[in-house]
């Protein structure tokens, strides 16, 4: 892994490790293999968050975890060679109050958390892969969040979120992904351009957000075709830009004061759609802002940092009035003071304090002829669902050793291959200890390590995880394979009786009859869960494989891809 290229910009890092509901046929067993460990492209999920945060300078980074995930995370920090390389290791925070089903929003209150809080910090999911430098983003919300004069901690620092276009890159785009409804506004243009390649011109103030579904949920419950938004946004926004393809990457830049926020408003229960959701709101609907006690917790923030920097509580310093360079254009008055004897009302009270805006890194979205992301317009992805599992993957994959993600080597040196077998390295990755058999054909593929693949084997489009055993002959297209699954390979006869099919052990795929080739195995678009084995002969498309709490064999089982908690926000 790579030391840290630039500064740090003084941000702490959170990464949250929730259960991974929507990867349930890999992950029903957090205690053993959570999914920050699930493997992208063989490395563990969670390392490209934390390349990503060491890669932009920040090395203060917590991984936010339930206590029963926290043994095997910490035991894979210690052995697993991508995580060790990690310096320094990042701390695992394990609440006692924290579960699989926690929303992020309720574990920014748990007072673990609030505690480990100690300034301006991010939120991170477990499953992020950015090839977006995290420095490009930081660096537009320091821009944008200059420091005051008169206090070293900025009482009106704004917070930002990062949203990637969810459509546009073929091989990874799926037509079931995720999007969230958002409304943005321009901000004002710069008094220099931006240079070449910034993230300048694509940072935008969020006004509204809630995931699609949510929308969708709104607009049935008021027996409306159409959502009905308040004058009041118009009124202070004359164009306001609509997008219904885009998703949050659930990447948050929050200011201290946020966390006091959160812990203030105990009905928010997730990040992106309640805190997020009703800060941007604030900034236009007229009171809300003192409902959801932003008023009082800004005060609040503002004094305590005039106390601890030993300041008075004065005006903030108008900098430009303090350049060599300025002239003032008329001469200072002064306005004439009345008698004491003469009775002057009392000045009319404060106006309600307007929150920062929350700003919004909007990636453009691609052009429908592009089918590969470009150096101007890199991926971003949350990796929370099978296929964008096996497409980033294969994605990462097909990369050059030039790219940042990239592996040191596409076929590793203590794998083996046998005779007359082909390994397509420009797409394919095959990681250390694997073992080919004669005349396997592999292309398009992730292997990992300690695998064995049988003779005649032909592995298209697939990802398999560490110590899968495939047997021979066997065809897999497309599909996802477990940790030490096996999947057999050509049976003998005996196995190919009626007995021996009413008689399948528990735990195994039965074989299916009447597609002309019984002696082989082929799968095509299928999840076979961790060590779970699918016996010879097996003809299946679409389908998990995958056992049952009391041990028997499920084929074709479909859970409905349910919401995550921890994951989805995030």
């Amino acid at each position: 892994m790579p030391h840290a290229t630039h500064p740090s910009p003084g941000l702490q890092a959170f990464i949250l490790c929730g259960p991974g509901v929507s990867l349930n046929t890999f992950t029903s067993s957090p205690k053993d293999f959570p999914k920050a460990l699930v493997p992208i492209a063989n490395r563990p999920m969670v390392w490209y968050p934390l390349d990503w945060c060491h890669r932009m300078g920040i090395t203060d980074v917590t991984l936010i975890t339930p206590p029963e995930s926290a043994a095997p995370l910490q035991g894979a920090l210690s052995i697993h060679p991508a995580l060790t390389s990690i310096t320094p290791r990042p701390e695992i925070l394990a609440p006692a109050d924290l579960t699989q089903t926690t929303g992020a929003g309720e574990i920014l209150r748990l007072p673990e958390v609030q505690k480990a809080i100690a300034g301006d910090f991010m939120i991170l999911p477990c499953d992020l892969v950015s090839e977006v430098e995290g420095s490009k983003i930081v660096e537009q919300w320091l821009a944008l969040n200059p420091l005051s004069v008169s206090s070293k901690t900025n009482k009106r620092k704004s917070g930002m979120g990062v949203f990637y276009p969810t459509q546009g890159v073929e091989g990874i785009s799926h037509k079931k992904d995720e999007t969230d409804f958002i409304a943005t506004v321009q901000l004002p243009s710069p008094n220099v351009p931006a240079p070449a390649g910034s993230l300048r011109p694509d940072i935008e103030e969020l006004v509204m957000s809630m995931p699609t579904d949510t929308l969708k949920d709104l607009i049935e419950e008021d027996k409306e075709t159409s959502l009905r938004i308040r004058q009041s946004l118009f009124t202070k926004h004359g164009r306001v830009k609509i997008k219904t393809k885009h998703r949050d990457a659930h990447i948050y830049i929050f200011p201290h004061w946020v966390k006091d926020f959160a812990a203030k408003n105990e009905k928010f229960d997730s990040i992106s759609e309640d805190l997020l959701g009703w800060w941007a709101k604030a900034s236009w609907q007229d009171g809300l802002g003192a409902k959801l006690g932003l008023d009082k917790v800004l005060q609040e923030k503002a004094s305590t940092d005039r106390e601890d920097n030993g300041e008075s509580n004065e005006d903030e310093i108008d900098i430009a009035s303090l350049s060599s360079t300025t002239s003032l254009r008329h001469p200072t008055h002064t306005t004439p003071s009345f008698a004491s004897r003469v009775n002057i009302p009392p000045p009319p009270s404060a106006p309600p304090r307007t929150p920062p805006p929350l700003l919004a890194y909007i990636q453009p979205s691609r052009l429908p002829s592009t089918t590969t992301p470009n150096p101007t317009q890199p991926l971003i992805r949350r990796i929370d669902t099978t296929s964008a599992l096996l497409n980033t993957s294969l994605y990462l994959a097909r990369q050059p050793s030039t790219h940042p993600l990239a592996h040191e080597h596409k076929l590793h040196p203590t794998a083996t291959v046998g005779m007359q077998s082909r390994v397509s390295q420009e797409d394919s990755l095959i990681a250390e200890n694997v073992r080919l058999g004669s005349r396997v054909n592999v292309k398009e593929t992730v292997i990992g390590p300690n695998c064995e693949i049988g003779s005649n084997a032909r592995l298209i489009k697939c990802l398999l995880m560490d110590g899968v055993v495939v047997g021979d002959g066997v065809q897999l297209t497309g599909c996802i394979v477990g940790r030490r699954a096996r999947i057999e390979g050509a049976r003998v006869e005996s196995e190919v009786s009626g007995e021996s099919l009413e008689g399948s052990k528990k735990g195994k795929g039965k074989a299916k009859e009447g597609d002309g080739d019984e002696g082989k195995t082929r799968l095509v678009e299928c999840e076979v869960a961790p060590g779970f084995t699918v016996e010879s002969g097996t003809q299946g498309k679409g389908e998990k494989y995958m056992a049952f709490e009391g041990g028997d064999g499920m084929e074709g089982f479909d859970d409905g891809n349910g919401d995550d908690a921890m994951d989805d926000d995030p």
